[in-house]
């Protein structure tokens, strides 16, 4: 019985036992995936476990499908060839996708943000640190993404959309 008279039911102790048991299992997992070590150590190339563990729980990568995707310039196989520009017209995806790009040389893109912002992204693409110059453009409804090849005039590029 507590002070004032009242006693704690059955149904509270198993609630409140339940309640710590909880609390410690939340602990455990935490210390056992290293979350909050190292702060301020942090690598993109490395990700902590905690984090890869969420990617594997959230399902697999939303990536346009490269079907959905259409040009303005020529495409040989699997990539988009062209010397000065591109524009890229990605079908409505149903959703947030990423529009993944890969060339083996530097190329720009030019792409609208998503959710209707009245904003233009650019960047330059270059292929440092490995081997392919790689960008994930955001889309969530039909979208132009404008490449450019930048060098010499008469140069060529070719980008691929990828799925990964």
């Amino acid at each position: 019985m507590t002070k004032e008279g009242t006693a704690i039911s059955t149904k509270q102790k198993v609630l409140l036992i339940g309640l710590a048991v909880l609390l410690v299992m939340l602990y455990v997992v935490v210390v056992a995936v290293g979350v909050g070590g190292g702060r301020g150590q942090g690598d993109p190339a490395k990700p902590g476990s905690l984090v890869e563990l969420l990617g594997k729980i959230g399902g697999k990568k939303s990536a346009v499908d490269p079907a959905t995707v259409t040009a303005t310039c020529d495409k040989t196989g699997a990539a988009y060839t062209f010397t000065s520009s591109c524009t890229l017209t990605v079908a409505d995806p149903g959703g947030m996708k990423m529009l993944i790009l890969r060339s083996s040389q530097e190329f720009t893109v030019s792409a609208p943000a998503p959710g209707g912002a009245d904003l233009r992204i650019e960047d330059t693409i270059e292929t440092s640190p490995g081997p392919d110059a790689v960008v994930k453009v955001a889309v969530d409804s039909e979208t132009k993404v404008e490449l450019g090849c930048p060098g010499p005039i008469g140069s060529t590029c070719a980008v691929t959309v990828a799925t990964e």
